[in-house]
């Protein structure tokens, strides 16, 4: 017979309490995340998707020991939340409670309305009178405010295997941030030793398999929130996130992924999986029909339209399989083309950003040595075999991308923005219609800034040879193939800060010294600006302060 332990969860609670919040249990009931010690708000707190008057909040509680990620225990349970307009909460203004339980994961998502627009506020869960961390967060300005700033962190491609966190830890510290735009890759779904640094694996992914299974996304959700830098940032900013392919499978289109193998189940069922985890997990609103893209306005200084450019995809191209510029072929799907093309025409906002987790830019490719075109592919999704197509982007979708482009010109659309990841490695760009025609008549229709991986791989760790060596030289190519690029630098880790403002939109690359080392530092690299009207990028002189 299995042996039985009866459990008091209020003795549970005061337990920890009096441990600082430090849960000493029975190896038995912990699974590997947990390790020895779980606190009631072992995943911290969050918050997401402000609008002039609510943002979104989040935790996740273990109200018993067995209520661990995945495993579909516990009991359910009544978790309060107040909201207050300073820290110590002497002046409460919204308060409530939510029930959760094993059906969610025992998260918590709460919208916090009726609030004051343009406001900071600070939040907190309790569960049977033990608090969370306090939360930071705020409230978008009223949608006919008229804004001087918007400043926003922008973050991609953090892989737990490839190394620790610290550009999420530097973004924490600037208490200059609106927000972070997270665009993509927030995890990844690979087994121990699957992409990690260069080959070495820093810290082993849990489960150690591959996740499948909606037990498998809630335990590896679980563990990337027990990062205390991640924890950090999310506590002290609210994030605009969307998702990219990692936090399904790798390659993922809309029948399938790269990396989803007959073997593996059901496509469908795993998707499944994926979204459901995804939105327990994550501080983002999901729109009536299942869908994540969705629209953010800064007063009438911007307006940030948040794009899913995986669920409704079509089958990437390959050499033998496919042509890029088939019109049947969309990275969109025909609603979302339609909302976009709408939201983009249709504001009154000076600066139309777009959180774009693809990369929009045309790039060729074919004067680049074999490999690192090897290494580039691994990267930009081109098939082996060099075709002149970033595949897995919007290159692989040309009549998208020409629908879209060609609106804006059209309907004479000025000051749009792409912000954009996937990629581990960092581009400033003229976005054209036309990528040979630019050479003769420099026109552009948007700019695009990409930004690089907190920790996945790029160039120099993919082919393993120092930094800002060989890479160079695949750079140098790039710019004689491609006149509209105006910055690349493929080898480096880190994160972007973006700012606007009523005359330019500007983005500084910071770049961080080590992804192995928990305690790295962060270096700025470079600024590159839109000035207002231009659709042009050009030297910005010095990082904002």
């Amino acid at each position: 017979m299995t042996p039985t332990t009866s459990f008091d969860r209020r003795a549970f609670l005061r337990t920890s309490a009096v441990a600082g919040g430090a849960l000493l249990i029975p190896a038995a009931l912990a699974s590997p995340a947990s390790a020895a010690a779980v606190p009631q708000f072992a995943h911290g707190v969050a918050s997401g998707d402000p609008l002039p008057d609510g943002v979104l909040l989040w935790t996740r509680v273990t109200p018993t020991p067995e209520a661990t990620p995945g495993s579909g225990a516990g009991p359910e349970v009544e978790v309060h939340w107040d909201m207050a307009t300073d820290s110590a909460f002497a002046n409460i203004v919204q308060s409530g409670a939510a029930t959760t339980g094993p059906a969610r994961d025992h998260t918590v998502k709460v919208e916090a309305g009726g609030l004051a627009s343009a406001t900071v506020y600070y939040y907190r869960f309790t569960l049977d009178g033990i608090a969370s961390a306090t939360g930071r967060t705020r409230t978008a300005p009223a949608v006919d405010a008229a804004v001087s700033k918007l400043r926003l962190g922008q973050v991609s491609c953090s892989n737990w295997q490839a190394g620790y966190f610290s550009a999420y830890r530097h973004l924490a510290a600037r208490a200059d941030l609106d927000g972070v735009l997270h665009v993509g890759d927030y995890l990844y779904e690979y087994q121990v030793g699957g992409f990690g640094a260069g080959g070495v694996t820093v810290r082993p992914h849990e489960p150690a398999h591959e996740m499948l299974s909606l037990a498998d996304y809630r335990r590896r959700h679980a563990q990337y929130k027990t990062d205390p830098d991640l924890q950090a940032l999310h506590a002290a900013q609210p994030w605009f996130i969307t998702w990219d392919d990692h936090e399904y499978a790798n390659d993922t289109w809309s029948g399938g992924a790269q990396n989803h193998q007959p073997n593996e189940g059901d496509w469908n069922a795993r998707k499944a999986a994926a979204r459901q985890a995804y939105f327990e997990w994550m501080p983002v609103r999901q729109g009536p029909d299942g869908q994540i893209y969705r629209r953010f306005r800064w007063g009438r200084l911007a307006e940030l339209s948040l794009l899913d450019l995986r669920s409704y995809r079509s089958l990437q191209t390959t050499p033998s399989s496919g042509d890029p510029n088939d019109p049947a072929r969309t990275i969109t799907g025909d609603p979302q083309m339609a909302w976009l093309k709408s939201g983009l025409s249709g504001t009154d906002a000076t600066w139309k950003l777009v959180g774009n987790s693809v990369m929009i830019t045309p790039i060729s490719v074919g004067n680049v040595e074999a490999r690192f075109l090897e290494a580039l592919g691994s990267l930009l999704g081109l098939p082996l075999g060099g075709v002149a197509a970033n595949s897995d982007a919007w290159d692989g979708y040309t009549a998208d991308r020409q629908e879209l482009l060609g609106h804006l010109k059209d309907n004479r659309v000025k000051n749009t923005v792409f912000l954009t990841g996937d990629i581990h490695s960092s581009w400033g760009a003229d976005v054209p219609i036309d990528r040979s025609s630019y050479w003769w008549n420099g026109n552009s229709v948007a700019t695009e800034f990409v930004t690089t991986s907190v920790t996945s791989d790029n160039i120099d760790d993919i082919l393993k040879i120092p930094a800002r060596t060989g890479s160079v030289v695949a750079e140098t190519a790039l710019y004689a193939g491609n006149w509209h690029l105006k910055y690349i630098e493929l080898d480096s880790h880190g994160y972007s800060v973006v700012d606007v403002n009523p005359r330019r939109v500007q983005m500084d690359w910071y770049y961080i010294g080590d992804r192995l080392s928990p305690t790295s530092g962060a270096r700025h690299a470079k600024s590159l600006a839109t000035p207002v009207g231009t659709q042009k990028v050009r030297p910005a002189g010095s990082p904002v302060a």
